[in-house]
């Protein structure tokens, strides 16, 4: 991006540069140019920030779309698109948006974080951390699921990072969020349709078809929410062992239902029972990702997928779950831990065989815990 560009995007959005800066917020959130609400630490505040009218949100709005490339208006009311710092901001405006330019900036972190990081914040143990980075380096397919805001991109950040550095991996995404630290990487990025210039939609079907000549050993998609997840689950399938992304669901068993689902929103002649039969065999582990109401985020499940039963249902098996035990007083902050709950995963002999440090002991469930687990199950 040219600075041009970015030096008029930085003035048109003046009257949010103090929270655009602000280490601390993790996302704004603009309902018309007199409604501004921030995140942080996962929870909404609103501030006094204003813009002068409609019309210079608007005018902020253009010049941001016009940067990547893209047209915001009347017949294109909605724009996905990237500031230069690398954050992301989503925009729908009226007539759709009845309060006016609606806008979403997520916030590009600089902070690489890493599974310590995770440690560190309470959002994985020990334990689940060494066994989530024991996994990457077998190459396990996994998902990770999430709502909103609930920490999907930074998991998935963190686990393509622990990949083994002589393995090649290609990252797809709508809108590049993705900050991997690997050795080789290729990253792909759609593109939006422009008929008055004369461009093609490039989809993620199309990248993902795309990638698998392109001699990958790991495929990572941003983000699956349309038929594209066939084509992952093909590529799970096929030799691209530890392939990953990330889908928006509550719970892993959600999440296979989820991924079930959205291969049949295709074209796809495929009966549903072959789909489900796809997602139980190619899915192999869900790293499940939540909010909870003190603003934590947390690894609520790290999840095994076994495939499905003779009814057709998912068979899924929690191997770590987050377990709360109280609410601190003072800060109302949630008080819990993440421990294993007493399944051994049907892979574990790989470990053995691959001498990793992870004793078949750590998948012990504390006794404190136990009744909980049983509750819960």
């Amino acid at each position: 991006m040219s600075s041009v560009f970015q030096d008029a995007i930085a003035n048109l959005l003046s009257p949010i540069g103090d929270l655009l800066k602000d280490p601390s917020v993790s996302e704004v959130m603009i309902n018309g140019p007199h409604e501004i609400f921030v995140e942080k630490k996962g929870l909404v505040y609103r501030v006094p920030n204003q813009f002068a009218d409609n019309e210079a949100l608007m005018a902020s709005m253009r010049a941001i779309a016009q940067s990547v490339g893209r047209v915001i208006d009347a017949d294109n009311p909605r724009l996905d698109a990237r500031l230069p710092d690398g954050s992301r901001i989503a925009v729908v405006i009226p007539p759709m948006a009845k309060a006016g330019v609606t806008v979403a900036i997520r916030k590009f972190s600089e902070d690489k974080l890493g599974l310590k990081d995770l440690i560190n914040f309470g959002s994985l143990s020990p334990d689940g951390a060494r066994f989530l980075d024991c996994c990457m380096y077998l190459g396990k397919n996994t998902l990770v699921s999430g709502g909103t805001g609930s920490g999907k991109t930074t998991m998935l950040n963190v686990l393509g990072g622990r990949m083994p550095k002589t393995q090649r991996l290609l990252i797809i995404e709508d809108a590049a969020e993705l900050q991997i630290k690997a050795e080789h990487v290729v990253r792909f990025e759609t593109r939006k349709e422009n008929k008055e210039r004369g461009i093609k939609e490039v989809t993620i079907r199309d990248l993902v078809e795309s990638a698998l000549r392109l001699r990958p050993d790991r495929i990572i998609v941003g983000e699956v929410r349309g038929p594209e997840a066939l084509d992952l689950l093909n590529a799970m399938s096929t030799g691209h062992e530890g392939s990953m992304g990330t889908v928006h669901a509550n719970t892993p068993l959600d999440a296979c239902t989820r991924l079930e689902t959205l291969c049949l929103m295709g074209e796809t002649r495929i009966p549903p029972d072959a789909i489900r039969k796809m997602v139980g065999s190619a899915l192999q582990l869900i790293v499940q990702c939540s909010r909870y109401h003190d603003g934590g985020r947390r690894t609520s499940h790290i999840s095994e997928v076994l495939g499905v039963d003779e009814h057709g249902r998912y068979i899924v098996k929690d191997i770590f779950r987050w377990v709360q035990t109280g609410k601190d007083p003072d800060t109302h902050k949630f008080i819990g831990e993440m421990v294993a709950t007493g399944y051994v995963p049907t892979f574990f002999e790989e470990f053995i065989a691959n001498k990793l440090p992870f004793p078949k002991t750590n998948f012990k469930a504390p006794d404190w815990a136990l009744p909980i687990l049983k509750k819960a199950s």
